[in-house]
């Protein structure tokens, strides 16, 4: 299939892209590479993805353009640019889009919000314009367990509301749901929302707080655990979370199918603050200094997905347990920035 992947330069973005093309698809990657985090990160996975570090300083100058490698071709655009993003469709004629170009982060969306509108909501509406013009099989999207706010169900379901998000953040990740809603009813566009819990592993965002701990530790810095380290996530490794999108992505869609899902995509269990930051060490062979402050605006105490749903409708079983997810990424970091490891601790 030929698959329009939005924010192909982005940590799940770059996955998803990555294991599209080793499958054999014909993949368009769009990012605007914009400066929320260290551009040449996403420039180092672009060149993982073909393009290489010469053609990427083009664009790292600034310039709009195309660029392409033998199977995957990128585009540095904004997904906001009403005019620019239709003629795309209109070229390439994408059998699917998965869209996952987003302004992220929940404490960033509370000193910014004007870029989470802009990304988040008018981007995200443009993309589905154009998907509603230009006859799209299936258009899969980013949501978040963000959506959840503080609910009390645990673990979290579907079903439960999602009603009272508690950032801009989630407020607009809520938005994309009715609107993909809303499109699904009046158009007929097969639409497919995943909410992601807690993505970590490889080439991961710096501003997440697997990256955060990491580079800490390593530099002797104390790291910031919030309530006092009374929080637990349900971490979803990579490798889990992009096996699922592929699934969700090649299951042809039939006239019998719901034309509007959601999902959760999770690792199923709750991992406590503490204990993750114990792996952290462990792989490092250095102890954290740990600075315990209150709760930030924005979290929430625990995550816990719920994922029956999608077990039942593409098989997915997430198979990565913390201990390895977490050497995972250590080994990546202290590889990509020629960072030696110390005796691991046993």
């Amino acid at each position: 299939m030929k698959i329009l992947v939005t924010g192909s330069a982005g940590f799940i973005g770059f996955h998803v892209t990555r294991s599209l093309l080793n499958k054999g698809h014909q993949v368009v990657g769009i990012d605007n590479i914009n400066r929320y985090y260290d551009i040449e990160l996403k420039y180092a996975r672009l060149k993982e993805l073909g393009i290489s570090k010469d053609k990427a300083e083009l664009l790292h100058l600034g310039c709009t353009g195309t660029l392409y490698g033998d199977q995957f071709q990128f585009i540095r655009m904004d997904i906001a640019d009403r005019e620019r993003l239709p003629k795309v469709f209109e070229r390439e004629k994408f059998d699917k889009v998965c869209h996952l170009a987003a302004q992220a982060g929940v404490r960033y969306s509370i000193d910014n919000p004007e870029v989470y509108i802009d990304s988040n909501v008018v981007g995200y509406a443009n993309i589905l314009e154009c998907c509603r013009h230009h006859s799209i099989q299936h258009f899969i999207y980013a949501s978040s367990s963000s959506v959840y706010g503080l609910n009390k169900n645990i673990p979290f379901h579907e079903d439960d509301q999602v009603d009272h998000p508690i950032s801009l953040y989630a407020a607009t990740k809520k938005s994309n749901e009715l609107m993909a809603h809303t499109y699904s009813h009046l158009y007929k566009i097969p639409t497919t929302g995943l909410r992601f819990f807690t993505v970590y592993g490889p080439w991961g965002r710096p501003d997440m707080a697997l990256f955060l701990f990491t580079e800490a530790i390593v530099k002797g810095k104390p790291i910031k655990v919030f309530n006092n380290g009374e929080m637990e996530r349900d971490f979803t490794h990579i490798n889990d979370i992009t096996t699922g999108i592929i699934s969700v992505v090649e299951k042809k869609w039939t006239n019998q199918t719901k034309l509007y899902k959601i999902y959760n995509i999770g690792n199923n269990q709750s991992v406590k603050l503490l204990d993750f930051i114990r792996e952290i060490e462990k792989n490092l062979g250095r102890e954290a200094i740990k600075k315990m402050l209150p709760i930030q605006p924005g979290d929430v105490r625990k995550t816990w997905a719920n994922i029956d749903r999608l077990i039942q409708d593409y098989e997915y079983q997430p198979i990565t347990d913390i201990a390895d997810g977490v050497k995972s990424f250590t080994d990546w970091f202290c590889n990509f920035y020629n960072i030696p490891k110390k005796e691991t601790k046993a």
